[in-house]
């Protein structure tokens, strides 16, 4: 069993309440997290001024070129995992035996922190939309004769991260490029991923006392939120309701993502079932981007089979089979809770679900010590129908119909949508529709993202701040 310390702003910390993690399959304990306190939280981000100025002080270039090397190392070098040290393919099963997702999952996301650590000066440059990457060391920079000046907003950036996916975790690192500390909690039975960035940032020779690494509780959580100046938080809607209009927290929920089809074509439906079913079901359908509906103003049922019959055929394999298709629920009665909500409200008249007619057996399957729900499409006769805009942690998608006109007032929060039309008009009022956070127009999946685009926020405009700067004639601030 590995022992993961704390990391506190570069001192490793043992405590004596650990997590123990288990193997989702065998229940075997795989390693053993020390946990912090709030006080001790609040402690450590009392010392991030000093650590924020030492930051600010390091040039961008050498941060940039430093991020070059953590993100080989990342990938092909053996880092330390707190007692033990892992390969990439020692930390990917790790990562996989304990939260559930197949290995193949793992690996694929895990490349994709990979990708935003070894491009991050493209990633910079998308998120300051083409800022000069030294105006970080400056504060300021002119083009084409125009001021452009910012200051940070918080010492310390706490990131309170989920479980479900390694690939999340590409949204916080670019943090450090932009001068910035900073304080990871990392999900319960998902220590493997921040802790092995920040390894491979320290190799690199990132000062280790710029990084934290905080085991919490649920309180410790509220804690990281309550006291950095600036923050991000996945959760769904009730756990995150909390933190809805507290600025300071950038909050990475429930997408409602969703594929919507124009009038001129929703006879071509055939030809984007594939489409389809990248959307709804890549990565196990557990992320936010991941369509869980799709609108169209006819052959909602023609549509509805289509998909069905794509994935009635996906079953459940074993976690370190390649051809995985669907994730495990470690907690069969999260499986369980969400079977039953979704039969709870076929109760209700006007839904059916499609894929279970044509799989000819239950959503829900156990197996052992875990469960996984098959891929679900539901047939929603109106809008209203309490399974028309819901979205669950498995491949699940309703199909409802919805004439043109209306579809934009009617979809509500959407965090990526494809829009698949020609039709100009439509295009159009889709990109002026103030409910649509990320659009893809044409045949692209809504989990098709860009990393120089944010999907949901924006870190730099959630770390800095634009000013007004006007600096007099033949004087050079000193910087």
């Amino acid at each position: 069993m590995i022992r993961i310390p704390a990391l506190r702003f570069g001192k490793p910390y043992t405590s004596l309440d650990k997590a123990t993690l288990v193997h989702h399959v065998t229940g075997e304990p795989v390693a053993e997290v020390s946990q912090v306190t709030g006080s001790q939280i609040a402690r450590d981000i009392g010392t991030c001024e000093r650590a924020h100025k030492e930051l600010a002080a390091i040039p961008i270039r050498d941060i940039l070129a430093m991020y070059k090397k953590a993100a080989d190392y990342f990938l092909n070098a053996t880092l330390p995992c707190g007692d033990a040290e892992l390969s990439f393919a020692d930390y990917v099963r790790n990562l996989s035996a304990t939260t559930g997702s197949p290995m193949v999952f793992c690996d694929r996301n895990a490349r994709k922190v990979h990708y935003v650590l070894n491009n991050i000066e493209e990633v910079v440059g998308g998120l300051t939309r083409g800022l000069d990457v030294e105006a970080l060391d400056k504060g300021y920079s002119t083009k084409a004769g125009r001021m452009q000046a910012f200051y940070p907003t918080t010492d310390v950036f706490g990131a309170v991260l989920p479980s479900n996916s390694p690939g999340v975790h590409s949204l916080w690192v670019p943090t450090l490029a932009f001068k910035i500390p900073l304080l990871l909690k990392p999900g319960r039975e998902e220590p493997w991923t921040p802790y092995r960035v920040l390894q491979a940032f320290i190799k690199a020779g990132i000062p280790a006392h710029f990084m934290a690494f905080l085991p919490a509780d649920h309180a410790g959580a509220g804690d990281i939120l309550r006291l950095c100046g600036r923050s991000m938080a996945f959760g769904d809607d009730r756990t995150m309701a909390p933190y809805k209009n507290d600025h300071r927290v950038e909050i990475h929920g429930t997408g409602y993502s969703k594929l919507i089809f124009g009038e001129d074509e929703a006879d071509n439906y055939e030809k984007y079932t594939d489409l389809f079913v990248e959307a709804v079901a890549a990565n196990g359908g557990r992320a936010c981007v991941n369509a869980s509906a799709i609108w169209t103003p006819k052959n909602g049922d023609k549509i509805a089979e289509a998909l069905a019959k794509k994935l009635a055929g996906m079953k459940p394999r074993a976690w370190d089979d390649p051809a995985c298709e669907i994730s495990a629920f470690a907690k069969p009665e999260v499986a369980e809770a969400i079977n039953n909500m979704i039969d709870e409200a076929l109760k209700t008249p006007g839904a059916v679900d499609v894929t279970e007619k044509l799989r000819g057996s239950p959503r829900l399957v156990k197996d052992g010590r875990i469960a996984y729900l098959l891929p679900t499409v539901i047939r929603c006769e109106t809008p209203e129908h309490p399974l028309a805009n819901k979205e669950f942690l498995f491949p699940y998608a309703s199909v409802i119909e919805c004439p043109q006109a209306d579809v934009l007032k009617r979809i509500g929060y959407t965090l990526a949508a494809t829009v698949i039309s020609n039709d100009a008009s439509f295009i159009g009022a889709a990109l002026a529709c103030p409910t649509i956070e990320r659009l893809n127009i044409g045949p692209l999946p809504t989990n098709r993202l860009t990393w120089d685009q944010p999907h949901e926020g924006n870190l730099f405009t959630h770390l800095y701040k634009q000013r007004a700067l006007q600096i007099a004639d033949g004087h050079t601030p000193r910087v």
